[in-house]
This record gives C-alpha cells, structure tokens and sequence, in this order.
C-alpha cells in the first residue's frame, strides 16, 4: 500500500500476548500505520465479514492451538486479496508447513528481529496494493510476489501447485525445465513462497547474461574490494546474501564449468570459500536451478556436469508451455489486460469473442512474453489495431495446414509512424519492440553472413558465443526451419515460407 496515499494502512493482529505486538507497534509508530488487535482468528473473521477496512493480518500461532489454523482457511475464502503472516513456534515445524498450506503469504519464527518484521511487512503491503485492485476474481490466480502470479486454471498447472507444495517442505535443490517464457522462475517463486524459507530473500541470477568472471563474484562474492572501490572489505555473493532464503540460478547450463565445479562443492558440504580468500563462508541458502536447455545434449556437449545434474535432478520439475495450457488463456488475456491497463493509466478493453477464440487457437511460441506483449497491443489499438502492432485476424490458413490465426504487421516502424496521439507510456512499449526487431535482425544478419557459423557470428557481433546462443533460443531463430515471428510475418533466410 502506498505510504503517500491518504488513506491509513492498517494491521490486525491476532495475539494475545505482547511477543508480536509489541515490535509491532514500533514499527506502526515509525510508519503512522494503524494497528488493531483482535483476541482471536473468529473475532478477527468477524471484523472481516463487517467490512472493516484492513490491509494486512499477523496470526500468531502459539504452539499447540488450532484455531488459528482452522480459520486461515476461512480468511483466505473472505479476503483472497488480504496478506495473511503467521508467526509460529520456531520448534513447531508441523505448524508452519500447516500454515502455508493453508495459504499464509509469509511464516515468522517468534521471538522475532524488529527490523526483519518490519521489511517483511513492508513486502507484502506493496504485494497487496499492486494487485488488490484487479477486476479479475479467480481463486486460482496466486501472487508469488515482485508483481508475478502464479495460475492453475487447469488440470496440468494444478498438478504443478501439488507438486510445488510437496517440494516446498523438503529443503533441497530442484531443477525446473520448460521452454523461454514459460514461467520457470514463477514456479520457482511459488515453491519458495510455500517454504519456511518465505520470510526471507528470493534471489535470481541469470547465468547466461554474465560472463565466468562478473559471475563467479555475483555468486562467491569477492575476498577484498579492489582499489578502485575505495574500500578494503569483503563483498558477500548471492550465496551470502540469500541467508536462510531461496536462491534461483537460472540457465545453469550457460554456468562455466569452472564454476559448475564450485556448486557443486556447495551443495555436498554447504560452504565455501571466496575467490582469493581464506575464511569458511557457510551456505544457507536453498538453490532452485532453472534451463531452457536440452539436458541430453547440454550433457552431451559437456555443457552441464554430470555430477551437477545428478544434485540437481533429483526433484524435476516441468513447466507446460502455453500451447498445453489453453483452458487459462482467456483468464490470462483478462487478467494481464487489467493489470497493463492499471500500469499505462488507460481504461482496459474487453478481448471480442472472436480474439478470444483466436488466441485459444494460437500457438504462443514465446509464450507468456508473447502473450503479454499481445495483451499490451492490445490494450493500445483494440480489435482494429492490424496497422497499430495489433495482432490482426486472419480467416485464411497458411498453405502448410498449421495454424496461425494470429500475425502480426510487417514493419514495427510503421506503428510509430501511425502512433498519432497515443500515450508517451504507449510509445515507450513500441519503441522497445523496435529495439528488440533491431538486436533480431541484426543477429539474423550475422548468422546469414556467416552461413549460421555461430562462433563466428559471435565474434562478428562482439558478444560472448553463451550470449548469442542465448539469443538464439530467445528469439527461436533456425537456418532449417521456420519459426512464426511474433514480431515479423516475413520468415528468415533459410527458413520456408509458410503463407
């Protein structure tokens, strides 16, 4: 909830003693935050249920009572939208996987650190005021947190919750498999969410976008700053900083050997040591790992370690694409419409029954990046927006039988040509697909000059050969094949034409 706004943030607790409420209330003095307290869950159901404007619940669970578990159930049936964190026995771990089963936004440990209650309640009222106002109802739309949700509209993305749920409470590395923009690192917030680790950072670090040096510091941290920083200390890494939290290391098989190694070392014995230092650093952290890759031939190609993948594969996960999820299309399209409407302050447009059928129909290569980015044109221009970088209806099939109902207009620089009087929030959205056209075409040139020699066309481009083949993968490139272009209907150099 934003502090600027006039209205008064307010906190129920449910406690009977003084162990929460006393922090508590430090903190809502430093904050002009309004605290209540209620004497129990079914007096605070009751507040609830009158309407009484609240922003955010701390239950405080003594060991051995049940009641405040039964009526999280209630509460969340009352008030999906309402941050719900438990504060729990920090030796009643039955209490705490309940609790987050049960669907509380956050488990704290009593007695508890002033500052760290403060920061997580902090969280979870922005959480709340990012996404409290959507139009969309769903019991099946979850926030994981940093503006993501995560949705289980179907049969197969219910049985991912169960399995994330399951392996939430067992505290060891998962591997999290599925297609560019299928909503891996969502998944791994959820499992991170519902762990006891949920009071506590969530920390990524793509593997692909940082070269083995900047990487190994971002991960190990660094012994000594150099003279340059002005400073003498030691620098903490992710695997410092994500203390008793989650850390996700995404595109693992894009990780250098040398440092495949070194994971491997934290996980068998949970320390490490920091590059050219001596001091013992332990490693409490829970590491999610997270590729788009083939495994078969990244181990194959010796790009992954095979005593890596043998730590991190004992628990796999895989994310469906879009393609195999068509039952939440239409709740997707709906609710990110809402949300995109909230972000660029203009009114949400309802989706045509036939756009609707039509997006059911696609394909969705890119996934929930291609299905934003329509939602987005689509926010913009409306049904008519073919000239607009909508995407524009099309009855007629492509020869090849496949189906795209969808395309999308040749040149994205007529649509800031034809932009006329739209938002300077609008013009901001083209002008970064345009950009995104550019770094595509200028890599489809380079792989064309270089007969689709990738090393060479890496050198060409003066990137790393990780990054391109990261490139590659992002933008579904292929000398052999066609790829339907979201961004461009005409096809690539040594691909077919299709319509």
């Amino acid at each position: 909830m934003a502090e600027s706004m006039v209205e008064t943030v307010r906190l129920l607790v449910v406690t009977r003693g003084a162990t929460l409420l006393r922090p508590l209330n430090a903190i809502a003095k430093s904050n002009s935050w309004h605290v209540e307290q209620a004497a129990s869950a079914w007096d605070a159901i009751e507040r609830i249920q009158s309407g009484e404007a609240t922003h955010l619940l701390l239950l405080d669970l003594p060991s051995g009572e049940a009641d405040g578990l039964h009526s999280l159930r209630w509460l969340r049936r009352l008030r999906p939208d309402l941050p719900v964190i438990v504060a729990c026995d920090p030796e009643d771990a039955t209490a705490q996987k309940e609790a987050i089963r049960l669907g509380a936004d956050a488990v704290l440990t009593t007695p508890m650190d002033e500052r760290h209650l403060e920061v997580i309640v902090r969280r979870h009222l922005s959480t709340a005021s990012k996404g409290g106002d959507v139009e969309i109802a769903s019991e099946d739309i979850e926030s994981v947190g940093e503006d993501e949700f995560f949705l289980s509209a179907s049969p197969v993305m219910h049985k991912l919750r169960a399995q994330a749920e399951l392996l939430a409470h067992a505290d060891v590395p998962v591997l999290i498999l599925g297609e560019p923009g299928s909503g891996k690192g969502t998944v791994a917030r959820l499992i991170h969410k519902l762990s006891v680790r949920s009071g506590f950072a969530f920390l990524r670090v793509n593997c692909a976008t940082l070269p083995g040096e900047l990487l190994e510091v971002e991960l190990f941290g660094r012994s000594r700053m150099g003279v340059e920083d002005g400073m003498n200390r030691a620098r903490p890494g992710k695997l410092e900083l994500g203390r008793r939290g989650t850390l996700l290391l995404d595109e693992i098989t894009e990780m250098p050997l040398s440092l495949q190694e070194k994971l491997v070392q934290v996980l068998q014995h949970r320390q490490f040591v920091r590059p050219e230092g001596e001091d013992v650093v332990a490693a409490d952290v829970r590491i999610l790992a997270a590729t788009s890759a083939k495994l078969d031939r990244a181990l194959a190609e010796k790009r992954l370690r095979e005593d890596l993948y043998y730590r991190l594969s004992a628990f796999t996960v895989h994310v469906p694409p879009i393609r195999h999820r068509k039952d939440e299309i239409k709740v997707l399209l709906k609710y990110l419409m809402h949300k995109l409407a909230r972000c660029y302050g203009l009114p949400a447009r309802d989706f045509t029954p036939s756009v609707l059928e039509a997006c059911v129909n696609h394909a969705w290569p890119g996934n929930l990046e291609e299905l934003e980015t329509f939602a987005k044109r689509y926010l913009l221009a409306g049904d008519e927006g073919a000239n607009f970088g909508g995407f524009e209806m099309n009855s007629r099939k492509p020869s090849n039988g496949s189906s795209h109902p969808l395309r999308m207009p040749a040149n994205l620089y007529e649509e800031l040509e034809d932009a006329g009087d739209a938002t300077p929030e609008s013009l901001k959205v083209l002008i970064q697909n345009v950009k995104s056209e550019a770094e595509k075409n200028a890599i489809v040139a380079a792989l064309e000059k270089t007969a689709w020699n990738r090393k060479a066309a890496a050198r060409l481009l003066r990137v790393s050969y990780r990054t391109l083949l990261y490139k590659i993968e992002q933008y579904r490139l292929s000398a052999s094949r066609h790829i339907f272009d979201p961004g461009n209907s005409r096809p690539h150099a040594g691909e077919k034409k299709t319509g």
